[in-house]
Formats: C-alpha cells, sequence, structure tokens
C-alpha cells in the first residue's frame, strides 16, 4: 500500500516508519524540512516531500494516490503561538486535502480523553479528532496515555527524576492513576489497524495491562535501577511550581512542562474495547517495557528521542536557514591541529556532548548550561539519543546539530541557548588529516559585542582544551 507518514521527525514517526518500510509498503514522509531527514532506505520504498501544515499551500505537494495516511501531529511542546489554535489549523488543513486524495483510511494518534475534565492539551487533541471525522474517508483513532519506550518523553523524565534524586518532595499529581503502554504495543496497533475495516469510523484506548500511580511508575523504575529513592507527596505544590520543578530537574521545556503537569492531575485509564484480541496483540507490562528500553539504550539502538523534536526557531523555520555560518559582522575562534590518528579522532567528535562531555572544562560548560537554565533557555539537560551515532536535526546538550557528515568529516552545530546574538561550532577534517575547530559568533547590538568579549578568557581555555584533547595521540 501507499502510505502518507506525517510527523516524520518526531518519536512515534520515526519508530513506525521502518517497520512499514519491513512490511512491504511504499512510504510517503511529510517534512517540514528536508535537510533534517536522512533516508537510509531504498528510494524505491520511499517519497520525501517538503510540506508545512500551517501553509494550505504547501499540501498540494501530497500526492493524490495514496491509500493509507498517518496523522501525527502535534505542538504541545512549542514555546512560541497558540497550540491549540496551530494544531486546528494543521488537522483542517489536513483533512481538506485528504479530501481531495483517493485516501481510504486515516489513523490518528489521540491522547485517551476521558475525564470529564480535561487540560488544555487533551481538549485539543479531542478537537483534532473532532476536526479529522465525517469526511469522505475513514477515520481509526487510537488514544494512548504515557508511553514508555528508549528516548519516550515519558520514558526520559522519570529517568531524570529518580537518577537524580534520591529524595523527592512532589505534587499532589503523583497519586494520580494512569495506563502506560510500551512504545512496541503502540506501533503494533498503529500498524494493526491498516485496512481493517472493523476499525473505521472507531476510536480505541489502548493501553498496557497495569493501572499504577506516577508515584508507583517512578519507584517501579528505581527497583529496577536497583535505586533506593523516597517520594513524600505534599499539597501544597501548586501547577506553576510543578512545572519548574519539572523544568529544573528534567530535560523538559517550561512550556512543555507546564502542559504536562496540567495533563498529569487527569486520570488516563483506558474504556474496554477488543482491539487487543481483534489484532492478537501481547500487551507488554510496564517493568518489562522500562528492560526493554534500557536493552536498546545500552545497544545504542535508540532510533528516536522526544528531545530532538521539541520545537525550536531552527525547526521552525529550518535548518538550511542556518547551515551557511555567515562571514562578515561576526566573532571567530579557529584553532588547527594535525590528526595523528583519524579514526580515534573522528570518533571522539562524533560522541562529543551527553554523558562523554567536552573534552574540557566540562564543569564550565554545565555552569553555563545551568545559567541558561535560569532564564528558561534549554540548559545541557537534553544530552543527546545516543552515545555513538548523531544525525541532522538531532538535540545535543544546547546546540542543535545542522550537519553530520562522517564522509566529509564534517560536523556543525548551532546553539540553541539564550544568546545576545547567535552562535556555530564546527569540526572539520580535510584531506591531509588537518582538524579545524571553528566557534563563529555573530552579536547582536551591544550586548552581543559585551558578551563576546565577557566570554572571551574562558574561550580561550575551553576551545584549546577542546581541540588539543581531541586531536591527541
Amino acid at each position: 500500500m501507499k502510505i502518507l507518514l506525517t510527523g516524520v521527525t518526531g518519536y512515534i514517526a520515526q519508530r513506525l516508519l521502518p517497520v512499514l518500510l519491513d512490511n512491504g509498503h511504499e512510504v510517503v514522509c511529510c517534512v517540514r524540512d528536508k535537510s533534517r531527514f536522512m533516508i537510509n532506505y531504498p528510494a524505491n520504498t520511499i517519497t520525501v516531500i517538503e510540506v508545512d501544515f500551517l501553509k494550505q499551500d504547501s499540501l498540494q505537494q501530497i500526492p493524490s494516490d495514496i491509500d493509507i495516511a498517518y496523522y501525527l501531529i502535534h505542538s504541545m511542546s512549542t514555546q512560541t503561538g497558540d497550540f491549540e489554535n496551530m494544531e486546528q489549523i494543521c488537522a483542517t488543513n489536513f483533512k481538506q486535502r485528504m479530501q481531495q486524495t483517493k485516501v481510504q483510511q486515516v489513523i490518528y494518534l489521540s491522547g485517551i480523553v476521558n475525564d470529564t475534565n480535561l487540560s488544555k492539551h487533551l481538549l485539543s487533541r479531542k478537537n483534532v479528532e473532532a476536526i479529522l471525522s465525517g469526511s469522505s474517508y475513514a477515520l481509526t483513532t487510537l488514544r494512548a496515555g504515557i508511553i514508555v519506550g528508549s528516548g519516550s518523553a515519558s520514558f526520559e523524565i522519570i529517568r531524570d527524576l529518580v537518577e537524580k534524586l534520591p529524595i523527592m518532595v512532589t505534587p499532589r499529581w503523583l497519586q494520580t492513576r494512569c495506563q502506560p503502554i510500551a512504545i512496541r504495543n503502540v506501533v503494533e496497533f498503529m500498524t494493526g489497524v491498516i485496512a481493517q475495516k472493523e476499525t473505521y469510523n472507531n476510536s480505541y484506548d489502548i493501553g498496557g495491562p497495569d493501572i499504577l500511580t506516577y508515584k508507583e511508575m517512578l519507584l517501579n523504575f528505581a527497583a529496577i535501577r536497583g535505586l533506593n529513592r523516597h517520594i513524600y507527596v505534599v499539597p501544597v505544590m501548586t501547577p506553576k511550581i510543578s512545572s519548574y520543578w519539572l523544568y529544573f530537574v528534567t530535560a523538559t521545556s517550561y512550556a512543555l512542562a507546564k502542559n504536562l503537569v496540567n495533563s498529569m492531575k487527569i486520570e488516563v485509564i483506558c474504556r474496554p474495547n477488543n482491539l487487543v484480541s481483534l489484532l492478537n496483540i501481547h500487551l507488554i507490562d510496564y517493568n518489562t517495557s522500562i528492560q526493554l528500553a534500557f536493552d536498546k539504550i545500552e545497544q545504542h539502538q535508540v532510533l528516536s528521542s522526544w528531545k530532538d523534536a521539541q520545537t525550536s526557531n531552527i525547526l521552525k523555520q529550518g535548518i538550511t536557514h542556518y547551515i551557511e555560518v555567515p562571514v562578515n559582522g561576526c566573532f571567530k575562534d579557529v584553532r588547527k591541529r594535525k590528526i595523528e590518528n583519524l579514526d580515534a579522532a573522528v570518533a571522539r567528535i562524533w560522541s562529543i556532548g551527553g554523558k562523554t562531555g567536552w573534552y574540557y572544562g566540562n564543569w564550565l560548560w554545565e555552569l553555563r548550561g545551568f545559567m541558561d537554565q535560569l532564564v528558561g533557555g534549554v540548559g545541557m539537560r537534553r544530552g543527546r539519543r545516543s552515545d555513538v551515532d548523531i544525525s541532522t536535526g538531532d538535540a545535543l546538550d544546547f546546540w542543535r546539530v545542522l550537519v553530520a557528515n562522517k564522509a566529509e568529516k564534517r560536523l556543525l552545530l548551532y546553539a540553541e541557548m539564550k544568546l545576545p546574538g547567535e552562535a556555530w561550532l564546527e569540526f572539520k577534517i580535510d584531506e591531509n588529516n588537518n582538524l579545524t575547530q571553528t566557534a563563529t559568533f555573530r552579536p547582536l547590538g551591544v550586548m552581543g559585542r559585551l558578551y563576546w568579549y565577557a566570554v572571551l578568557p574562558f574561550h580561550g581555555a575551553i576551545f584549546k582544551g577542546m581541540i588539543d584533547n581531541i586531536a591527541k595521540y
């Protein structure tokens, strides 16, 4: 079948795509920026088109002869604009275009919306479902709560809390019950309903076999990791304090933390349905889903991470907008070293950041990240998706990867921390095994220039130490 896949650079779609291809489907991938999507599949099985669902005209790129379409677009983590309005516009534009095609079935992944008092996030998901329904095509809606898997938002937030805090003083919403589901089961449901006429124009809650409170999820995670953790729930934490608590302890942005807190106050328990038996799916329990996630992490097989999909200006405007490093009106720190062991140097460059660190003055990098976090920036909390692999579009601490071309031995990063200007960091090895490390800063006004001169003494030590340690032996 010919399948349209939206939200391709997002966490769910990146897990779904290889399964669709393995099952023999032809997939048309909708991306806002082609340069952010690296194709590692045969060209005859996949087509990539640039579509911005906020811009109706761009949807004409979608072919008319598709059979199935997945709608996997959401804007909850956006830090600018009204995500409810953005989701409504995207869904409306998508529906109008789908009515002009031969699509038979649209599959939509939503949230569990059984409570009468829903958060803005869940109300928006429910509204999108209403927009997509009642059309020339059949709509199948799968409603999930907490999704657990390597790189998922829920998994990484729980991991941050458990591994960083031996004692937690937590808000009341930790007593809220939910029904977590393993990412493997989510993908099985999403592929299982393809062309299943019994599921046409129906919605299904999907969840794992366990109903747990968030507190129980944290304690179970700690037990699996062999950590002794104590959690004390207090009634005095307001939603705003709870949001800041998540923001400073985990890798989430404040905007996403706020939406998560509002959603976590609401029980997300599945209503009974027959989809498990219809599709013959074996549900994975919570503890096993945690163990499976760590198996993937230890094998360096994390296919996608929610952190890479967090909305930022660079993702909104497109990576190609930033990929040409400016020359005029910029400050630069350029350093060169001769490489003796090429493979070792390339491996060090490709492992930079995250757990590996920055090869010199890591405490200064952490301090800069903390200062960024204090003013609402991303800080150093995001780390990296994999310890050894890196791709264009990945989040890397407080940088975004613009170019990761191992054949050309070039890595180009763009700063996403709060700055009075713009910053790039590039590593490139030429054919003569000469490593060039270039830090570029384009200041914004007087404050930008003052900032550069203020940090210049630190740059002198940090950048020298970094290239020396990358190039050694």
